[in-house]
């Protein structure tokens, strides 16, 4: 186990248990009519190495957040740039996504990296961006999961 004074104070890292089997979790963040559900809307997604596509934001105005592809290992892991394009200095980021069993359920880690902490406006951008995934998106998920699994039964 890791403490907190290893972990990469650039880096968002995130780990959550859900209850559902990882091909559960694999599909809620991979077909876009879920991811969608508990993310953002995408334009071109799919879960293919090299891929381009598009989030996007639910503001007003909208924005978008280009992403590309990088490592897909079907029920395993998920890795994506992400480079929000409504920045005035647009930052790419990685978003990895890592899909574990355990005992019924399985273990996800998001590990979001390519913050430079030493720059004031990535720095709030990354302690935003934590904030979200944790109150927020990882909410939502739970949400989608609990309500596929009860729809597969």
């Amino acid at each position: 186990m890791t403490s907190d004074s290893e972990l990469d104070p650039a880096a968002i890292e995130i780990g959550s248990f859900f209850a559902q089997p990882p091909g559960v979790v694999w599909r809620a963040l991979t077909e876009p009519g879920l991811l969608e559900l508990w993310l953002m809307r995408s334009i071109g997604f799919s879960a293919t190495v090299g891929s381009h596509f598009i989030l996007v934001v639910p503001s007003e105005p909208s924005a978008e957040i280009a992403c590309e592809v990088l490592v897909v290992r079907d029920e395993e892991q998920l890795t994506f740039s992400w480079v929000d394009l409504r920045a005035e200095r647009p930052a790419r980021w990685v978003l990895d996504w890592t899909i574990q069993a355990q005992g019924r359920g399985t273990r996800l880690l998001l590990t979001q990296t390519g913050f430079d902490i030493g720059n004031k406006r990535q720095k709030m951008a990354r302690n935003a961006l934590e904030r979200g995934w944790r109150r927020t998106a990882m909410g939502r998920l739970r949400d989608v999961l609990e309500a596929e699994a009860s729809e597969s039964w």
